[in-house]
């Protein structure tokens, strides 16, 4: 199968796992805590259901490890050649705080590499996606499509960062660019400013999992940009933890 030819079908399903985010957007939803202290809304759980299903109708033998669904043990999980890597709201704090910047994520992994991802931005109405060796393209609020390509950056470098992950280790990081300015964005967006020319580079040195970054690492890949860990090796996935170790994101010049 030639796996590009699913983004259509993957678009829909995460289009309508948007569209029902946004209906519990619009409610006074309540807000609980998982374990580790992080938000959970009945919208991440509606999306996560919407989502399981439609990709296991679409694909039924191709295994699917969701944030709300991270039980599959590691003897199951270090046999899948393939597997979807879905994050069904990424940025549940920036929809607590209805700012808008939160995001539907769902990507393809096929041997620990991101090969297709789709990401949808419920409150604005956008879409985003990508497949390995088919380029990157975004649909806005209007329904116009245009490709995505990473750009050559200026003598100012535009570095993407959050408000809520800044810590030391990324502020000195971002001090060793050189003349910069800082360009804010939530959620897996961050990838995307950088895969639309928005911005030149994302140094994220704090924990992310890896369902927080699959899709925005295949659409931003699919751009011409690239994911590496600080010894500059690929970002990889399917690995026995799911955490990410401190990566940079980057277009063309780092």
């Amino acid at each position: 199968m030639h796996f590009a030819s699913l983004l259509p079908d993957v678009i829909t399903i995460a289009e309508a796992a948007s569209k029902k985010v946004l209906d519990i957007y619009h409610t006074d939803f309540k807000v609980e805590f998982k374990a580790d202290n992080s938000p959970l809304t009945a919208a991440d759980m509606a999306a996560h259901q919407i989502i399981v299903d439609g990709l296991g109708q679409l694909t039924p033998d191709i295994p699917i490890l969701s944030e709300e669904s991270a039980s599959a043990p590691w003897a199951e999980r270090k046999h899948w050649y393939r597997f979807w890597l879905v994050d069904p709201i990424d940025g549940t704090r920036e929809f607590t705080n209805r700012t808008g910047e939160f995001t539907v994520n769902i990507a393809l992994i096929e041997q620990g590499v991101p090969i297709l991802g789709v990401i949808t931005v419920p409150a604005l109405g956008e879409v985003y996606w990508g497949a390995k060796g088919e380029g990157a393209s975004k649909r806005d609020k209007a329904g116009r499509a245009h490709r995505l390509n990473v750009v050559v950056p200026s003598a100012i470098k535009r570095v993407v960062a959050s408000k809520n992950h800044m810590n030391s280790e990324t502020e000195a990081f971002i001090e060793t660019l050189g003349e910069h300015r800082l360009v804010q964005a939530g959620s897996s967006l961050k990838f995307c400013k950088i895969a639309e020319g928005h911005a030149d580079i994302y140094p994220r040195l704090g924990p992310t999992c890896e369902w927080d970054t699959g899709a925005a690492h295949a659409i931003l890949s699919a751009a011409g940009g690239k994911v590496e860990t600080l010894d500059r090796k690929p970002l990889r996935y399917g690995k026995e933890d799911v955490l990410n170790p401190h990566f940079v994101a980057s277009g063309k010049w780092y």
